[in-house]
């Protein structure tokens, strides 16, 4: 597959083959969050944002599997450093007992963790606790918020939030009804409105945050009138940009009264980094867009492994508080994350998302389809608004057909996440492919 060539190229969606392979695998399977009959052949061609599926149709992937391969597919920086690697069993070890080292100069969890308190070394964060997931990420920063504040009971989260899946992480959610539904929580979790208005001010505040000028928030913490006492609140957690919530961008207001009412209380403040880190708006963490200052952050996804990253006096001194049979042992997973880290440094790659995305914004807004209410993003973030959920369905539907592969979240947004080295020349290719996925689909 020559990259600069290969152009998208669908004969049947989902074909013969790949409804067989869906077939199969329901068999066995839970019910999850399967969105289409995607079948990806891994031993078919496929670089950069270009791939193919079991029956030989060409697709333009661009949702980086949800932010978690953020350079594509098949990434030579990646792939060249992993041919180096001769494999051996076990490639997990128990991590947080053992050690693991080589003399191959490829990275392991030690480096990794080392570059990651090197990307947060401006929020003061020396320390990290590796695990298995995004959702593991959050409950150890859970868990170590509650210890560092000793006892202090109360934890706030925001209007359409995600978490994660495990319980702890959905008691912080406020997206869709079901990831609760008869599930235990716990308690004590209360939540405030997100900014919904990138543009908004105290005073033309619409999505509820700010009243007569004044936060929800600052309102509920107020030692005076409010009904939560500050003194007892052990973390404030939020997604610097929602994700699974709608691709919401905060604006610059809602952001500086978060950081201000956190300081004045002395609030640990959790950012969720899960989807914003790693370089994907731009900037290497989507706090680093705003005036807020994380002391706990969660990675994961692009990562390849999870991670909660602070300072030293946050977490535990007291060792077993924190523990986990594969958390810091995923040999290729830890060598993956750090190379990653790597080509997004060396390659200039925060650049090329600022650049990138702006040309889709510039491009979507341009075109400026029906059906089409807003076109919005940060770096490699993107999020199209349909005026219907709707619409929005049917072009993602419409999409596969062209070639296109796409995700929703919110309530009627299309997710775009391409990866981080996308060119122009692709970046073209698929906003015309979704131009004319919305033209059939309205």
């Amino acid at each position: 597959m020559d990259r600069d060539t290969v152009t998208p190229d669908v004969t049947e969606f989902p074909g013969e083959r790949a409804r067989e392979q869906v077939e199969r695998h329901h068999a066995s399977a839970a019910p999850s969050t399967y969105v289409y009959d995607f079948v990806w052949d891994r031993t078919a061609p496929a670089e950069g944002p270009f791939c193919t599926d079991v029956d030989g149709n060409v697709l333009l992937d661009f949702t980086s599997h949800v932010a978690a391969a953020p350079l594509g597919y098949n990434n030579p920086l990646i792939m060249e450093r992993l041919s180096e690697f001769d494999l051996v069993d076990p490639l997990k070890i128990a991590g947080q007992d053992f050690y693991v080292d080589g003399d191959d100069g490829l990275p392991g969890p030690t480096d990794l963790m080392e570059r990651l308190t090197d990307l947060t070394a401006h929020y003061d964060m020396d320390t990290v606790f590796l695990s298995n997931s995004g959702a593991e990420a959050i409950e150890n920063a859970i868990k170590i918020s509650y210890d560092h504040a000793g006892g202090d009971k109360y934890a706030i989260t925001f209007d359409g939030a995600f978490h994660g899946r495990t319980l702890g992480a959905l008691s912080l959610n406020r997206s869709k009804e079901v990831y609760r539904r008869k599930f235990p929580e716990i308690s004590s979790v209360h939540d405030v409105p997100f900014c919904d208005d990138r543009t908004c001010t105290p005073a033309d505040c619409s999505c509820g945050f700010f009243v007569d000028g004044v936060s929800r928030l600052r309102r509920k913490l107020d030692p005076e009138r409010g009904h939560i006492n500050p003194n007892e609140v052990a973390y404030l957690i939020m997604e610097p940009i929602q994700g699974e919530g709608g691709y919401r961008f905060p604006s610059d207001a809602f952001m500086d009264e978060i950081a201000a009412v956190v300081e004045e209380h002395d609030i640990t403040l959790i950012a969720d980094e899960i989807q914003s880190g790693l370089g994907r708006t731009g900037k290497t963490w989507g706090a680093d867009n705003y005036a807020i200052e994380p002391d706990v952050i969660t990675s994961a996804k692009g990562l390849r492994v999870g991670a909660t990253v602070s300072r030293s006096d946050v977490f535990p001194a007291e060792e077993s508080r924190l523990s986990s049979t594969w958390g810091a042992g995923d040999v290729i997973a830890s060598v993956q994350g750090a190379l990653t880290i790597d080509a997004i440094r060396e390659e200039d790659l925060m650049d090329n998302a600022v650049v990138r995305g702006r040309q889709f914004r510039e491009t979507m807004r341009d075109a400026a389809p029906d059906g089409v209410v807003d076109v919005r993003g940060k770096g490699l973030m993107l999020g199209v608004e349909f005026e219907s959920k709707e619409v929005r369905d049917d072009t993602m539907t419409a999409a596969l057909g062209h070639g296109l592969l796409t995700l929703a979240c919110g309530y009627k947004v299309l997710r775009i996440l391409p990866p981080m080295d996308v060119t122009e020349r692709e970046i073209e290719i698929g906003c015309e492919l979704l131009t004319a996925a919305i033209r059939d689909a309205t």
